[in-house]
């Protein structure tokens, strides 16, 4: 079975020198791995340049774009089975602009400037275009939340993988609490306590042909 594997953080720079990320560290995208490697899959592993967990195997993007990128050329070489989109990328854009809205163009925007602004603009979805890419793979995505609750989060995930086609989506944070949900349209089929429960759980699934949950 050939699994591609995403996680950690993407960027959008502010200038040369600066970015905005997040706090994603890899750690899941990285139990996963070393689960379907140890059970004797192919593995693809794309990290954020900002994960803090990592494997020599791993290829490292930084914007959402050189994930796409390497996304298709995955998708053209090889039939994959199952993919698992667990990355944490970038949902907007950023333009530094001046108090008067004018856009900054600088190496470095000096410190000493006052009222920096950044204007964030969504950016396309990397997940929107899965399916398109990988065909009749399994496809997983992620869903983290902390406001809400644990049903309004799972509705969320159902929606998310109505419109993106995907198969299924894992549920996190402190609005689900504890642990990981594993969500189909069905609803929320298994709860794992932790990352490596997760991953086992995984790895065991997909063994099974991916038939339990339908």
């Amino acid at each position: 079975m050939r699994v591609v594997i995403t996680g950690g953080p993407s960027s959008e720079p502010i200038d040369e020198v600066r970015i905005l990320t997040n706090t994603s560290t890899g750690e899941l995208a990285v139990t996963l791995y070393d689960r379907f490697m140890d059970a004797g899959h192919d593995v693809d592993l794309l990290l954020g340049e900002g994960a803090r967990h990592g494997r020599d195997g791993a290829r490292h993007f930084d914007r959402n774009e050189t994930l796409a990128r390497m996304l298709a050329g995955i998708a053209k070489a090889h039939r994959v089975d199952l993919v698992l989109h667990a990355a944490a990328l970038a949902d907007f854009s950023v333009t530094p602009v001046d108090a008067a809205g004018t856009p900054m163009v600088a190496a470095k925007i000096p410190s000493r400037v006052e009222g920096v602004r950044l204007l964030l603009v969504p950016k396309p979805k990397i997940i929107s275009d899965l399916r398109k890419l990988f065909g009749s793979a399994y496809l997983v995505g992620w869903k983290l939340e902390h406001d809400g609750d644990r049903a309004a989060l799972i509705e969320t995930a159902r929606q998310q993988l109505r419109a993106n086609r995907l198969n299924a989506c894992v549920v996190n944070g402190r609005a689900y609490g504890p642990g990981l949900g594993f969500c189909t349209e069905a609803g929320l089929v298994h709860d794992a306590p932790d990352k490596a429960a997760f991953a086992d759980f995984m790895v065991s699934f997909a063994a099974g042909g991916f038939r339990t949950y339908q």
